[in-house]
């Protein structure tokens, strides 16, 4: 990995803030936002460097939290899990297969939120395997909107990703 530079720092900076905007932007409508697909999409162009966005993410929902209750501690393992899945595409890879591969990987993440959200649930409200469980599959049907809405909100990984490139193309050659 390259050192990371104060414009960096600030760029990934600022596609945290972009992912938590995408976040509130989109509460009305439960678990429809874009921050699986950005995700994927920085992470295809800035590989380690996307960690820190995420990183910047889950601090501000956490700082911006109402709740007493920790809600979004899970977010620290399960967005950072997507950021790996998107990290083991192969470089050489097309852009199309990297884009499907995006899409299929962000709707898993949707599909599995809940799943993976439940070990973070169980510790939290004392539950045993049983209640575990109930929980999930009560949830199911919010995990399926949230899978469809991260594999309708990858079509925008495409021009998105074009738009990157081209912008870093211009940074790079006016160094």
């Amino acid at each position: 990995m390259k050192r990371l530079t104060l414009f960096d720092l600030l760029l990934m900076t600022l596609y945290g803030v972009i992912m938590y905007i995408l976040d509130i932007g989109f509460e009305l409508l439960p678990n429809v936002h874009g921050v699986a697909m950005l995700i994927c999409t920085i992470t295809l162009i800035y590989r380690f460097k996307a960690l820190l966005s995420i990183g910047v993410y889950v601090v501000l929902t956490a700082l911006t939290s109402a709740s007493a209750v920790l809600w979004w501690v899970p977010y620290i393992y399960i967005f950072p899990l997507l950021w790996l899945c998107v990290m083991l595409i192969p470089r050489k890879a097309s852009l199309k297969v990297k884009i499907v591969l995006c899409t299929v990987f962000a709707g898993l993440n949707g599909l599995l939120f809940g799943t993976l959200y439940a070990p973070y649930q169980a510790i939290l409200m004392n539950y045993d395997l049983q209640k575990t469980l109930t929980w999930i599959a009560i949830g199911l049907p919010w995990d399926l909107v949230h899978m469809l809405s991260n594999i309708i909100m990858c079509s925008l990984i495409y021009p998105l990703y074009t738009t990157i490139v081209k912008l870093e193309a211009t940074r790079i050659s006016k160094r």
